[in-house]
């Protein structure tokens, strides 16, 4: 499967950003990519009001997400983008949407939000309360996770135990102290317990790091981008997945069970 990663700077403006996506579809599109990955939140971001994502925030079928299932249509591309959305109880949730041909065919509710760093996305974001469910794409089982989410290895190690081959991870992963090397660390680990591959998409420029990666279940970076605005390729190889898993049998080796949410726990 050929996959691309768009990374770039989000604007405040959900029209500029959803034009960009639309040139970064057909630039994948025209590449002959499979699956493409855009940023946490590109619809529209606001760094220097720390509410402004109540003042954005879109319902799945508004302009944003209407713009790319127009561009989507006609094309077997499956796009995954972030957006905010209303809650309804005077919050957003931070949403993943999946579009393929016209069609919005999965959504995730961001589980783990950013309540560190002395930032607290709690204070406007609802998390949400399911796991996301595996997407088929080109053969292969992808699993959604949502930047912060990448530092909780149960959440992954779930998603692969539900049966995903690829873990994809849309970030605007924020710059500071060692979190270029926190990405890389965490993205790295995450692909290499699990044997799977991880795609890892953040935003750049501002306050976000770019650094847009592939590692391969080996823990091996196959695909790096830098810290500007960039569109980047990478294969993923059912062959390379099933020799690795053959050779380094974690997945059959392990003694615990699969881990669950709490409120699944609780039902």
């Amino acid at each position: 499967m050929k996959v691309a990663l768009g990374q770039f700077v989000i604007s405040s403006e959900w029209q500029s950003n959803a034009e960009t996506c639309q040139i970064l579809m057909a630039r994948a599109v025209q590449a002959g990519a499979e699956l493409l990955i855009l940023p946490e939140a590109c619809m529209a971001q606001d760094g220097s009001d720390a509410d402004g994502v109540l003042r954005l925030a879109q319902p799945l079928d508004g302009p944003f997400v209407s713009q790319l299932l127009t561009a989507s249509r006609g094309s077997t591309l499956t796009t995954i983008a972030g957006m905010h959305t209303p809650s309804g109880d005077g919050l957003v949730y931070n949403v993943l949407v999946v579009v393929r041909d016209g069609r919005l065919i999965a959504h995730y509710n961001k589980l783990h939000l950013y309540d560190a760093w002395e930032m607290k996305e709690s204070k406007n974001v609802k998390p949400g309360s399911e796991v996301p469910p595996l997407l088929e794409v080109a053969g292969f089982n992808v699993g959604l996770m949502t930047c912060y989410d990448l530092r909780f290895p149960d959440m992954a190690r779930r998603l692969v135990m539900d049966g995903a081959d690829v873990l994809v991870v849309p970030s605007a992963w924020v710059k500071g102290p060692l979190k270029e090397k926190h990405w890389e660390v965490l993205a790295t680990a995450r692909a290499l317990e699990n044997t799977s591959y991880l795609i890892g998409v953040s935003a750049c420029g501002g306050r976000n790091i770019g650094n847009s990666l592939v590692i391969d279940p080996m823990g091996m970076a196959i695909a790096h981008a830098a810290e500007e605005p960039a569109l980047i390729f990478a294969e993923l190889d059912k062959t390379r997945l099933a020799q690795v898993r053959h050779a380094l049998p974690v997945l059959e080796n392990q003694r615990f069970a699969r881990p669950q949410l709490r409120n699944e726990q609780d039902a």
